[in-house]
């Protein structure tokens, strides 16, 4: 095992609806798999083993295969959620609730789905609409040249930014189309979630736990 291996990897929690288990990966820690099941503390579960039903079959340097009711599902550090459970129609789309838990400094961070792409995002509840650099856009395919440019406020102040308008937003199975955005120049190395995502919901927080429920 690789040192970095045994390093807590990026947080990925996979938010499920009411009849799937709420399950996650939080890292992997030498022959162990850190995993998140129902919004608790990450344990570390060996291969073999078995936590509140969910059972880990194979560790990798990034993921892990685990089984939950019967149904494997293979966790990968950095991918896009996916849902796990007792296998009832619609139990991997269509969910109306997210769950996300406070990381480093208070943020809360998860991974998610932009027209089908992974990214990395960071709720933020001050910013108008979804906002990307243009290096994140281009990455998954983001076309916005000659597209309208409007007056963004960032950190360093106001800069022309590109309206567009994306097919699709996932968070774990909850799904959200055409939403707009905005895209800054340069990179802003994550995505932040804001309100043209966030207006979509109920939003209610509890110490370090925000949970997102969908309005339409």
């Amino acid at each position: 095992m690789r040192p970095q291996a045994a390093t807590l990897l990026l947080s990925l929690t996979f938010f499920t609806s009411a009849w799937a288990q709420n399950v996650g990966l939080a890292g992997v820690l030498g022959e162990k798999a850190l995993l998140i099941v129902d919004g608790g503390a990450p344990r570390a579960v060996a291969v073999g083993q078995t936590m509140q039903g969910v059972k880990v079959l194979s560790i990798q340097s990034n993921e892990a295969v685990i089984e939950v009711a019967g149904k494997r599902q293979t966790l990968r550090l950095g991918e896009a959620p996916a849902s796990v459970g007792n296998g009832l129609p619609g139990a991997e789309s269509g969910g109306q609730r997210i769950v996300l838990s406070a990381g480093d400094g208070g943020h809360f961070f998860s991974q998610g789905q932009i027209n089908g792409r992974s990214v990395r995002m960071l709720v933020d509840t001050g910013a108008t609409a979804i906002g990307l650099g243009a290096a994140e856009a281009r990455s998954i395919g983001l076309n916005f040249d000659g597209g309208q440019r409007v007056p963004m406020a960032t950190a360093n102040g106001i800069v022309g930014a590109w309206r567009v308008k994306l097919q699709s937003v996932r968070v774990g199975d909850v799904v959200v189309y055409d939403v707009d955005a905005l895209i800054s120049p340069g990179s802003m190395g994550v995505v932040l979630l804001g309100n043209s995502f966030l207006s979509r919901f109920q939003m209610t927080r509890t110490n370090d736990q925000m949970v997102l429920e969908k309005r339409y």
